[in-house]
């Protein structure tokens, strides 16, 4: 099984405040995102963290929380992301700045892309074609992007090929995300 999330944010104080998350403490935050994450994802899954997965916080802290995360995990690397750390490097089975892959649902085949921030084009725009994305978190700019790209479904945009574009942001703290990664049924079935 494929999973989704992205802006953990883990160790990041701050995050608390500017989300609005609702936790006491980063420690209740980081708590509820392990447990979320170990009693869904299973070591043969595979969890793609579009970014973001702390504030370049103390690498023994942050390794020793990555490294308590099941199954194989990907990161597509974010603006806060840090890898110099080679013991880091290696809690990830793969490290990208952008990654293009397929996920089926219910006998459909669906082609992804995969980017920390948002963009308005991508390769096989349409129907089947998903960007998913993080950055934005719950924002005024995320909700001015989503109206964008509304727009260019209602309008002649010669990169929409007449066809549906669906954009869904991952980020752990959107209502349907709920601070678990989420499997592509879980999200066209919550967003769109």
């Amino acid at each position: 099984m494929n999973y989704y999330i992205s802006d953990l944010h883990l160790l990041h104080e701050n995050v608390l405040r500017f989300d609005n998350r609702p936790f006491d403490s980063i420690e209740q935050m980081q708590e509820t995102i392990v447990n979320n994450w170990n009693r869904k994802v299973t070591n043969g899954d595979t969890v793609y963290i579009l970014g973001d997965v702390s504030m370049r916080g103390k690498k023994e802290d942050l390794i020793s929380l990555v490294a308590t995360l099941k199954g194989k995990k990907v990161l597509v690397k974010g603006n806060h992301d840090d890898v110099s750390d080679y013991r880091y490097q290696q809690l990830f089975h793969e490290v990208v700045d952008y990654k293009e892959i397929h996920d089926v649902v219910d006998g459909q085949n669906y082609y992804l892309v995969l980017c920390h921030y948002p963009i308005f084009s991508w390769k096989k725009m349409g129907r089947g074609t998903i960007l998913l994305y993080g950055h934005t978190h719950d924002s005024a700019e995320d909700r001015y992007y989503q109206k964008c790209l509304a727009e260019m479904n209602s309008n002649e945009c010669r990169h929409t090929h007449d066809k549906d574009v669906v954009a869904i942001n991952v980020g752990c703290m959107k209502p349907w995300m709920n601070y678990e990664p989420r499997s592509l049924k879980e999200l066209l079935g919550g967003t769109v």
